[in-house]
């Protein structure tokens, strides 16, 4: 097994999109800002119009069964998977750990630290490995974030479906969160979802650009989709939000132009940040690492209106979303370090 890494973060975890605390803050910067610190695609899905009575009634159980099929073709899983629609994917991981009796969890990370927290918050023990296990034999439940976040480490196919039978012999469970999958869809492992011992965790809101929806999915064992889905109750999820992800799900044309081009966003990024001698590690399509002297880097660029991710694990790691605006962004980095 690689090394374990303690509990950073005893209390709620750190994340990105928080800019209310930087911009009001005395001095800040006091023009429009640059938020890059999520992976969110700063290209929405165009918003289909929506009948008035959308939002005057409850959702009806005809759009939810069109929502669950269009995620269900888009995302590959077969017919006998079972599928939960959750008001966002964060949804789903505070209620996961709630299904399980108490275990020996292991998260790959690092990676979103709300896995290892959650999980110890409902009582089971979670360890977070920095590197691959070499063994799941004290392992109950294995978290994966595929590919992950911050670093965009992919895990092939082959690898998670050895994993997923070595840990369902004897009962246990893989939990993979493909949040970041749209923009790699090769690395998904949705077309397994009917096996018993898998869960998938899909983001809406990330690859669509429409977090604020507030829409994902959970894919896989029956059990598990049916305990979650008597979980959240009815009207987990809101009509407008089902209209809006049916039209999105379906429409891949878009999905595809969409992949092509923050791929090309993505290598262009990635060569201005070598022209400037600036190494990037990683990442996906959505979201880059670099290394750096991150604190000073992150303030300096602050100074300019540019919030972006630093992370206390790990002083020398930076991610950046991609900026819509390429020009103006590359403007104020190079004001916020003299390049």
């Amino acid at each position: 097994m690689g090394d374990a890494v303690p509990d950073r973060q005893p209390d709620r975890p750190a994340h990105g999109g928080d800019l209310d605390a930087f911009r009001t803050a005395p001095g800040a910067y006091a023009g429009d800002w640059i938020d890059l610190s999520t992976g969110i695609n700063p290209f929405s899905y165009p918003l289909p119009e929506l009948p008035p009575d959308a939002w005057a009634r409850l959702p009806d159980r005809a759009a939810m069964q069109a929502l669950l099929l269009a995620a269900r073709e888009a995302y590959g899983c077969p017919a006998e998977a079972g599928i939960v629609a959750t008001p966002g994917t964060q949804a789903a991981i505070q209620w996961l750990p709630r299904l399980f009796a108490p275990a020996r969890v292991t998260v790959l990370g690092p990676t979103y630290a709300e896995h290892a927290h959650v999980w110890r918050s409902c009582g089971h023990t979670a360890t977070v490995l920095d590197a691959l296990p070499a063994s799941l034999r004290d392992i109950d439940v294995l978290v994966a974030v595929n590919p992950n976040n911050p670093d965009g480490r992919a895990l092939g196919p082959e690898l998670l479906r050895r994993w997923h039978a070595e840990l369902n012999s004897r009962g246990g469970w893989l939990i993979l969160d493909e949040a970041f999958a749209d923009v790699v869809p090769e690395v998904s492992m949705a077309a397994d979802a009917g096996r018993p011992g898998l869960v998938i965790l899909r983001s809406f809101g990330k690859f669509f650009g429409l977090a604020g929806v507030r829409l994902g999915f959970v894919l896989g064992d029956s059990t598990v989709t049916a305990a979650l889905e008597q979980a959240l109750g009815p009207w987990a999820v809101s009509g407008p939000a089902m209209m809006i992800g049916t039209a999105a799900l379906q429409d891949t044309g878009w999905q595809e132009s969409m992949r092509q081009e923050l791929r090309a966003r993505m290598r262009r990024f990635d060569q201005a940040m070598r022209d400037r001698g600036i190494h990037v590690l990683g990442g996906t399509a959505l979201f880059r690492l670099a290394k750096a002297d991150a604190a000073a880097l992150a303030a300096r660029l602050r100074e300019q209106g540019v919030h972006t991710r630093i992370f206390d694990y790990n002083p020398a790691w930076v991610r950046f979303g991609l900026p819509a605006d390429e020009a103006e962004f590359w403007r104020r980095f190079d004001a916020a370090t003299g390049s």
